[in-house]
């Protein structure tokens, strides 16, 4: 099933959603707070970690002066659009051709692919995975309107073909940079429990709720073990 033709499923579980949010009104994150809050960090991100941009790019040069320092890719977003997401180069410039003969030795359940010491991740991209800084360029999405700071993480479109009607309510709303599954224990959460945290948030989100995850993001930077 394409993209455009599950957009449609989309659209038929928002009710289901919608009465959740119902039940949770008086929480609710507007959607002008929201993207106040978005707005704000964005730009303040992207001002006060200027310097931290220019370090790692010269690291990624150093290991390989041929390669790009960014690295986009096509993501899913709300209600099924596609848009460009950006990250730190942290993979050989091969990596996605790489991908095929490593797809059974995924060793997260569900429709993701994660495996430990990745053979295509570089040694500069180890290190900055393990601190999540390769997810910093997202600011620029949060900026944009692509993303938001606290939201599901915007799954891949091969992914999302192996989406069930019920995984497809995750995308009822605006994906995030971080979220409910980055802070509670990232790959050793299971899609099916990824699943049931992002219908969590999106159930009983509030700009509270977004403050608390963020502050709970900022660990990451400090060395999360559930990062590979």
């Amino acid at each position: 099933m394409s993209i455009r033709e599950r957009e449609v499923v989309i659209d038929s579980q928002k009710y289901v959603i919608g009465q959740a949010v119902q039940r949770n009104r008086d929480h609710f994150t507007s959607p002008a707070s929201k993207r106040g809050l978005d707005l704000f960090c964005a730009t303040a991100g992207l001002i006060a970690l200027t310097p931290l941009f220019i370090l790692i790019a010269i690291l990624i040069k150093l290991e390989d002066p041929r390669a790009p320092v960014f690295f986009s890719q096509v993501r899913v977003g709300k209600d099924g659009k596609l848009f460009r997401m950006y990250k730190f180069r942290s993979m050989l410039i091969r990596a996605e051709e790489m991908l095929q003969p490593l797809i059974h030795k995924n060793e997260v359940q569900g429709a993701m692919f994660k495996i430990k010491n990745d053979p295509r991740i570089t040694k500069v991209g180890r290190w900055i995975r393990k601190l999540s800084i390769d997810e910093l360029p997202q600011l620029w999405n949060v900026f944009k309107g692509d993303m938001s700071m606290v939201g599901p993480r915007p799954p891949l479109p091969r992914e999302v073909q192996q989406y069930t009607a019920y995984d497809l309510q995750r995308l009822v709303v605006t994906p995030g940079c971080t979220g409910l599954w980055q802070v509670s224990g990232r790959n050793n959460v299971g899609f099916k429990d990824m699943v049931e945290m992002d219908l969590k948030y999106i159930s009983e989100r509030s700009f509270m709720s977004d403050v608390i995850i963020l502050l709970k993001t900022v660990r990451l930077f400090f060395g999360s073990k559930d990062a590979f």
